[in-house]
């Protein structure tokens, strides 16, 4: 039976709390009750003069990026907008129902006058994770390293072509190291320092947006400016560690740096999880070095035979092309072209 809603009551005068609008089961009632957020007073003192107009709650502003970022909001800006309206979110600052908002940009000049060049949110970070680890809900024993690029803000034909210094591996040293030793073991002379100096370039694209940003190639059609968030998480998920670098760094050149971190400011783990993408003999060398055991696929043995199987078989490819592009029977074209592959492969693999 269809029904009408006749009596509007949007002007009815109601006794009610902020709290009683809040569901019990909602994301900030979990976050307020699982964190103490007044050790941010004590982190931020100094930064704060002792005379002058009152400040804004310092609690607040890190709320505020609290908010953002669990709820997927784009920029300050539009959070504000919504904590005008959103009753879970005043109930989380601690604001009542007439209390006005911050504006937007009062994060910005805080940030830029007090917070800017210091580690504030990384100790905020570690001050909540090891909230965390005294729950008893952190378990670093295995630990997973991963990395995802997220998109820059920036156009990606507005660039400028540059040519830089090749940055130096992280286990260079090590390696110049066990040269000059395996050397005096075999009573030769070792390597004078200036011997491995030696100065690489390479060209980049610069973003003139966002220098900061690296040029990204996934494929034909991802193509752009990214960073690229490097996180070490244990079993139940919580983040450990976090490194950020421009889109253009390999996975495997932050490994060691990440786990440095992670061994520094919570534990050392007993083994280290990753994708191919990590293993080189270096990493496993590094890890099995520390102790800690490596956990890595399985990948096909890189040696002189396989990359020149490969490149055969891109030779191949290309008499296959030709041959199908210079017959009218492209069928049989194909068969005598992976004929050829096998013979040629077996050669191969007999010569070796």
């Amino acid at each position: 039976m269809l029904s009408k809603h006749d009596s509007i009551q949007r002007d009815q005068l109601e006794m009610i709390t902020l709290d009683q609008l809040v569901p019990p089961n909602h994301l900030v009632r979990k976050m307020e009750a699982a964190i103490d957020f007044t050790f941010i007073y004590d982190l931020v003192k100094d930064m704060y003069s002792e005379v002058g107009r009152p400040s804004i709650d310092p609690v607040i502003l890190v709320k505020l990026t609290f908010i953002q970022y669990t709820f997927g909001i784009r920029s300050m800006r539009k959070t504000i907008e919504e904590v005008e309206t959103n009753m879970a979110y005043r109930w989380f600052l601690g604001y009542g129902f007439h209390d006005k908002a911050p504006h937007f940009s009062t994060f910005r000049k805080n940030y830029e006058r007090r917070f800017k060049d210091t580690d504030l949110f990384e100790q905020i970070f570690y001050g909540i994770l090891m909230t965390a680890a005294d729950s008893k809900l952190i378990s670093a024993e295995h630990i997973f390293v991963d990395s995802t690029h997220v998109k820059a803000s920036a156009n990606k034909r507005k660039f400028e072509k540059k040519i830089v210094r090749k940055e130096t591996r992280a286990y260079q040293g090590r390696l110049q190291d066990e040269i000059n030793q395996d050397r005096e073991n075999h009573g030769k002379k070792p390597f004078p320092p200036d011997k491995f100096v030696k100065e690489e370039t390479k060209g980049i694209k610069e973003s003139t947006t966002d220098s900061e940003s690296g040029y990204y190639v996934k494929d034909e059609r991802t193509k752009q400016f990214a960073y690229s968030f490097h996180a070490a998480a244990d079993l139940n998920g919580f983040v450990l560690g976090t490194i950020v670098t421009p889109g253009n760094t390999h996975d495997s050149h932050i490994l060691e740096p990440l786990v440095e971190q992670v061994i520094e400011k919570v534990v050392k783990p007993e083994a280290v999880a990753a994708d191919a993408a990590y293993k080189t003999p270096a990493i496993t060398n590094y890890l099995f070095n520390k102790k800690i055991i490596p956990a890595l696929p399985y990948t096909r043995p890189r040696t002189i035979v396989t990359f020149a199987l490969r490149a055969s078989y891109k030779r191949t490819q290309q008499q296959i092309k030709r041959a199908i592009a210079s017959t009218n029977r492209p069928n049989t074209s194909v068969q005598y072209a992976h004929l050829y592959h096998s013979v040629q492969k077996a050669k191969f693999i007999k010569k070796w």
